[in-house]
């Protein structure tokens, strides 16, 4: 069986960690796949991607407390195998860090946000003609952020997908089938509060009240069908070859 590639570019807090699990965890949940269906490489701890793209369903690039911009040698290793995979057509989602990096990778910029740091509950505004992953997604939704850098100027022949207040591109689709999303869809609602908690004396020193921030926090259950509406495009996987059978039943 084909299995989705994980690529880990780095790990949650270690407060947040023993209380919700790592990075991957949350994608298994939130994207409705098995440990079995996926593989894991962690490219901060110095993992190596694989040659061989042919026994993958697709990609995901997860988010990390790293900066794009910082440009550390396992990232821009990252970097280059993301750009051959782009090239070869195969299903590939960036979420946070990893919406940056496939944009850094593809000829974009990436740097700290003008608008400061984003955190909590957020308004995105989506364009459905320009997003595949929208199915039972309404155009306007709430989504959870977390980051000081953003996609400054999109890698040519990008569409803009989504924007919100403070991130024009908080979605891309980047040709082929990849795309990218600033905003965090495998987070829930405990997780987003734990990174507030965590992070409450950096947003004070920022000028951001951390206790209004959690008070406005939503539930955002947009975040997960993204990921399932992912899920479905992947190549070979039992959740796509579910969908074919169910359009060629219908």
């Amino acid at each position: 069986m084909s299995k989705l590639l994980i690529i880990k570019t780095g790990s949650a807090p270690d407060p947040i960690a023993a209380a919700h699990g790592d990075f991957e965890y949350w994608f298994l949940e939130a994207l409705g796949m098995t440990a079995a269906e996926t593989r894991v490489v962690d490219v901060e701890a110095g993992q190596a991607l694989p040659v061989d793209r042919s026994g993958l369903a697709g990609v995901l690039v997860t988010g990390s407390p790293a900066m794009v911009s910082h440009r550390l040698p396992w990232s821009e290793r990252a970097a280059c195998w993301i750009a051959e995979a782009h090239e070869s057509a195969i299903p590939m989602l960036g979420v946070c860090y990893g919406h940056q990096l496939i944009a850094h990778a593809l000829g974009g910029e990436v740097g700290p946000n003008p608008a400061g740091r984003r955190m909590g509950t957020k308004r995105v505004e989506f364009r459905p003609d320009e997003f595949e992953l929208l199915d039972d997604i309404e155009p306007a939704t709430d989504l959870h952020v977390t980051h000081f850098e953003a996609v400054l100027r999109p890698p040519e022949g990008t569409r803009i997908a989504a924007e919100s207040d403070g991130d024009p591109h908080h979605a891309l689709h980047f040709g082929n089938r990849s795309w990218g999303v600033q905003f965090h869809p495998e987070f829930s609602s405990d997780i987003m509060a734990s990174y507030l908690e965590l992070r409450a004396d950096l947003l004070r020193e920022e000028g951001q009240c951390p206790d209004t921030l959690k008070a406005e926090l939503k539930p955002t259950p947009d975040g997960f069908r993204l990921l399932r509406r992912f899920a479905d495009r992947l190549e070979s996987s039992p959740q796509s070859m579910t969908a074919d059978r169910a359009r060629s039943a219908s």
